[in-house]
């Protein structure tokens, strides 16, 4: 079974997926007002259904931030797909090719998940197996608040490092697309989701 993101019980019955201490994330569209945004790095993600912009977070998430920017640089998600679509849920990408082949990945990273940084709608978090310590490319983005994924809920929570500031219409379409099985894999979209290219928009200074 891939890394992936379970939803409360009422929804899914169990699937298994992937934030970190010191400032809460607001959901799409909110800001703390307190974080410089000149600061933090953006990344544009392509796909075959339009692009949409993340805002990172390497202020509270540092080794989930520098990993996720290390995948991007090397062209890693380039021609990955959003594997698991959730309506209502999540949308889970950045791990297996169009025709759902697992790409070899790098070592896994700490979870960095705090109660304080929470997965609400339009925040970006790593996907992992049961294991909290073991995220690697795989990544979700929220459709609605989530607070069972969050940090003591049920357990060590997924770590969210960033938002979508741009195109949260574009992710809520993924949202809807029509999905099925394939390759013994659940909520797989019929027609592939292709993430086509993911570029550093904005670095630090």
């Amino acid at each position: 079974m891939p890394n992936s993101v379970k939803p409360s019980r009422s929804v899914i019955p169990a699937l298994i997926l992937s934030l970190a201490a010191l400032l809460p994330l607001q959901s799409h569209g909110q800001s703390t007002g307190q974080e410089n945004v000149e600061q933090l790095p953006k990344v544009k993600i392509v796909t075959n259904k339009g692009p949409f912009v993340l805002q990172l977070r390497p202020d509270v998430a540092p080794k989930t931030v520098e990993n996720f920017l290390e995948y991007a640089e090397s062209g890693f998600y380039n021609n990955t797909v959003f594997h698991r679509v959730i309506p209502g849920f999540m949308v889970q990408g950045g791990g297996f090719t169009a025709k759902l082949s697992r790409k070899s990945t790098s070592d896994p990273i700490p979870n960095e998940a705090s109660p304080t940084l929470k997965n609400l709608r339009g925040t970006v978090a790593m996907a992992r197996t049961s294991a909290p310590d073991s995220a690697t490319s795989q990544f979700f983005i929220n459709l609605v608040d989530n607070g069972f994924l969050n940090a003591g809920v049920r357990g060590a929570g997924y770590a969210v490092f960033g938002k979508v500031t741009e195109g949260m219409g574009v992710v809520d379409a993924i949202g809807g697309v029509e999905t099925g099985y394939s390759k013994g894999m659940a909520d797989v979209p019929v027609e592939p989701v292709v993430i086509e290219s993911v570029s550093i928009l904005e670095q630090p200074r």
